[in-house]
């Protein structure tokens, strides 16, 4: 039975081009029949990655059927991936964020979790020797979901192993790294079709902390002001996204690449609290604060949110 490889819901550049590359590993290095599939559509940034390579769009699924055969990539959450997930046969996990438990598997596996800003830069080193063998496509999925995950290295996430590795590809690609990261990021910036419920859930995790629930969404633009400007929507829509999602609260994250800061959304007094108690700031009766420095959900916003 083919291997379905895939990452979290709200796919990312990483959790595209992740299932792409391993199921390219395993099916004609490791000789296991896998197929790439994606837990939603992908976003802009990962639909300019998959054109620009000439990749195709992988399958969309929101169920796995039991007894099925896949390895998850890119998250160990299961609140990230379909609700049956442990009726699968999970074969693998590799991934490079906290463990969080919760998933069942039909016997032993690999695991693989390392402190690495990218799962694809666990991915090449899992493959060895035969990394050399990645056709350009899948090097170029490679280096864009190196870029995307470190923000072209300004992430504090960010390790020599990724650096290193996303300059090696891309002299090997022909590729300027400044230049093709600006195209990246333009592609992510454009969120102008997007619905503001859509805003709210394209880059999101669920995460509990002091009991209460949140939809930690992140937004990586070059243009905040684009994303801004609907500030006021965005908070209208906050109730009936977190209603609809079955959390408390929705949280989001406007991430300025270029000046390296975020600007979260006060809608309420929750959203208050947390601001202040998570990044020891003041918001006043303000609608909005601006968080120097802080760029990485995984990092600086997950590990610090309090109430």
């Amino acid at each position: 039975m083919t291997t379905l490889v895939f990452g979290h819901k709200s796919p990312d550049t990483d959790s595209t081009g992740s299932p792409i590359i391993w199921a390219w590993y395993l099916t004609e290095i490791a000789g296991t029949e896998a197929k790439p599939v994606l837990l939603g559509e992908p976003n802009t940034e990962a639909a300019f990655m998959l054109t620009r390579w000439g990749l195709e769009k992988p399958a969309i699924i929101d169920a796995v059927d039991e007894g099925q055969p896949v390895v998850i990539v890119d998250t160990n959450n299961p609140a990230e991936l379909p609700a049956n997930v442990n009726a699968a046969d999970i074969r693998a996990i590799i991934d490079h964020h906290r463990l969080v438990g919760g998933l069942e598997t039909k016997g032993p596996i690999d695991i693989t979790l390392r402190p690495l800003a990218c799962t694809a830069t666990i991915l090449h080193d899992l493959m060895g020797a035969d990394a050399t063998k990645m056709p350009e496509a899948i090097k170029g999925a490679m280096l864009s979901c190196i870029l995307s995950d470190t923000l072209e290295f300004r992430s504090p996430t960010t390790t020599d192993t990724d650096r290193d590795l996303a300059e090696a590809l891309a002299a090997e690609l022909g590729v300027d790294i400044p230049a093709y990261a600006a195209e990246l990021f333009a592609a992510k910036s454009d969120v102008t079709a997007f619905s503001d419920a859509e805003l709210l859930r394209m880059d999101s995790k669920e995460y509990e902390v002091g009991g209460v629930s949140f939809r930690v969404s992140v937004l990586e633009t070059t243009s905040p002001e684009t994303v801004l400007s609907r500030k006021d929507s965005l908070m209208a829509s906050m109730p009936a996204v977190a209603e609809q999602d079955g959390v408390d609260q929705v949280l989001l994250f406007v991430v300025d690449i270029l000046r390296e800061q975020s600007t979260m959304l006060i809608p309420n007094e929750l959203t208050r609290q947390v601001a202040e108690k998570s990044f020891a700031t003041v918001c006043g009766d303000a609608d909005m604060v601006v968080l120097p420095g802080v760029v990485s959900r995984k990092k600086q916003i997950i590990p610090n949110l309090a109430l």
